[in-house]
Parts: C-alpha cells; structure tokens; sequence
C-alpha cells in the first residue's frame, strides 16, 4: 500500500527534480524564516545571496531570483534579442523540446532555429550554416546562440568547445546564452572554476540552476554584461516572477553556495552515476548510448526489461531518440543504485 506520506519512499532515477530540499538550504531557509524583513528583494538575505554569486564567479554581475527554469530561459532571451530576431540552439535542447513555447511567446515571437551536433553538443560548423543560410528580410535574424551545460543528454561542454563556440557567436555577431539548470554537474565533471566556461569565453547570460542541485524551487538569472539586465526586474514582475517574499526563494541559495555545498552536491550526483553506468554496462541487453559526462545516464534495453522495471515500483524516463533515461541527484546514495542494478539484472536474466 502507498504510503500517503511519503508515495515514494525508496529514492527513484527518472529526474533529479523528485529528490528535497538539500540540509543546507532547509538550514539557511529556516534562519531566513525568522521575523519581518523587507519584500521583493530588498531583503539582507537576498543581497548576500547575489553577493555569493559575484564571488563564485569572481566577477560583478546583476543577478535576480526567479522561481523555475523555463521562466529563466524564456525572460533571458527575450532580454537577448526583439521578437523579428531568432535563437539557434541544439535540436534536444530544453527551450525547444520541454517549455511549451515559452522562449517565443515571452519574447513576442522570437523563432528558435535547431542547430545540429552529436550527443547534445552543438557543432559550430551549424552554426555558420544557419546565420549565413539566408540574409533576406523574410528570415529571422540570427540574434542568439544558446548552449545547455550539461546537455539534455548529460554530456558537458569543455573549455575548448566553449571556445570554438564563443569564437563563432562573436564572428556572427550573436549574443551568448547558456542554460544551466545542471550547471554546477558540469563544473564538477569539468574541474574548472566556474568563469573558466562563462564570462571568460563570453557567455552574456547564464541561467543558473539551483532546484536540481539541492534546492527546492529558484534559478538565477546572471548577467555577466550588467547593460543587458537594464529593466529585467520589470520582465519579471510583468511574468509573475517577482516573489513578494523574496528571501524565501534567495536565502536557499547562500546555504547552497557559501560552504561550496553547491559543489559536493553535484560532485556526489555524478559519481553516482559513473557507478550506475558500470553497472549497468554489464546488465545482458542494455547498452549505454554514451559515456555519462554529468548525472544522467541514457541506455536502450528491450521493452520487456524496461517494464519489470516499472513493475517493481522503479521511476525513470523514456527519453530523446528511443532512450531511456536514468538521473542521479544529490542524495542518491549507493545502496539505491546497487539496488537497481540488483533488479536489472535479475529480471534482465528471465528475459534470456
């Protein structure tokens, strides 16, 4: 029987958005929880959470709190680009396939034209293709170049890439945005300080993710080009993003970022999925589609082993491409992943 308090007790891999509130930010949100203070961002927690962000990324940047992602992506962009001007990002990425046309209707009608790129990385070849296929009036104007760190399909991109792609967007005139609601896993399978792959290979926006690293609701919206935030809080209190009780949302994050919890907690994230994958690597029938770079790991199995999974009360996605898609979070502990392991092999075993 279901327990009504807690439906699932056992921890599940379908998305890194079903594990809690990590303790430091429940710690951090209790103490913000205590008396009156100031609404809408004028509060004490609400700067040093900004505060922190500026020193994470060693530089000064305007940041605001909004409550979710897609909000983050979608008012980002329309702050990029008018809405007769187009956002090239890859054909998996999260503003094409998972926001409900959030990106083009917050922007008035910005297009998003689908860059090629194998495992979730955009080739910069297709980005030339695209902003040089047609400079007529009738064609929306390649204005933007977004990136997803980590990918949808849990590879990251390193230094190098960034480069080559920061390289292009400068060439074509295009501003830079980067989604990173698994921000924090990249710099973690990275090893780099975090402006290694912004500001510092050009990135304008970042959309920083705290909700699947540890947090219970709230992304940060970066500008590392403080002239394109000039009236940003008014697209977000026009989009229902403005939190009244704003520390609620920000003091989260200084329990997140201040004791590097940020860090450990992606860091554990993807080692457990390194030990995921070498388990399942050895499962007869499943087949990994790539090395896992972040905290997802994508594999194909045949139906009958996906469904006595389900049968035995597992969680994960059938994902991009005919995959099946299995998150590692922040309290994911290695007893749940030999768990799954232990299930897929024994079912995997009836199947032969």
């Amino acid at each position: 029987m279901t327990d009504p308090v807690n439906p699932f007790p056992r921890r599940h891999f379908a998305s890194d958005n079903y594990a809690g509130i990590c303790p430091a930010g429940w710690h951090a949100l209790e103490q913000a929880n205590t008396g009156h203070a100031r609404p809408y961002g004028e509060d004490p927690w609400t700067e040093r959470a900004c505060d922190a962000i500026r020193e994470l990324f060693e530089t000064d940047c305007e940041v605001f709190f909004v409550f979710n992602g897609t909000a983050a992506n979608a008012l980002a962009l329309a702050t990029l680009g008018e809405s007769y001007h187009s956002v090239i990002c890859h054909r998996t990425a999260h503003i094409e396939t998972d926001e409900c046309g959030a990106p083009e209707f917050f922007s008035n009608g910005t297009k998003l034209l689908l860059a090629d790129g194998e495992q979730g990385r955009i080739d910069p070849d297709s980005v030339t293709e695209i902003v040089t296929r047609r400079h007529d009036i009738h064609y929306p104007k390649p204005r933007v170049l977004s990136l997803t760190q980590a990918t949808e399909l849990g590879t990251v991109y390193d230094r190098e890439r960034l480069e080559a792609l920061g390289e292009r967007a400068r060439r074509h005139d295009l501003r830079l945005h980067m989604d990173g609601a698994r921000f924090a896993n990249a710099v973690a399978a990275l090893d780099v300080a975090p402006r290694e792959i912004t500001w510092e290979i050009g990135v304008d926006v970042l959309c920083l993710g705290g909700t699947k690293n540890g947090l219970s609701v709230g992304e940060a919206v970066v500008f590392f080009e403080p002239a394109l935030a000039t009236d940003f809080a008014y697209r977000c209190k026009q989009a229902g993003q403005l939190a009244s009780k704003m520390r609620l949302i920000s003091a989260p994050w200084i329990g997140l970022l201040e004791a590097g919890v940020w860090l450990a907690n992606a860091r554990r994230a993807n080692a457990c999925t390194a030990r995921l994958a070498e388990g399942l690597a050895s499962v007869p029938g499943v087949v990994l589609q790539h090395t896992p770079e972040a905290n997802a790991v994508f594999v194909t199995m045949p139906e009958a082993l996906a469904d006595g999974l389900r049968t035995r009360g597992w969680r994960f996605y059938d994902f991009i491409g005919g995959a099946y898609r299995f998150m590692c979070a922040w309290d994911t502990e290695d007893a749940d992943i030999d768990a799954l392991v232990t299930d897929f092999r024994e079912i995997a075993a009836t199947l032969a």
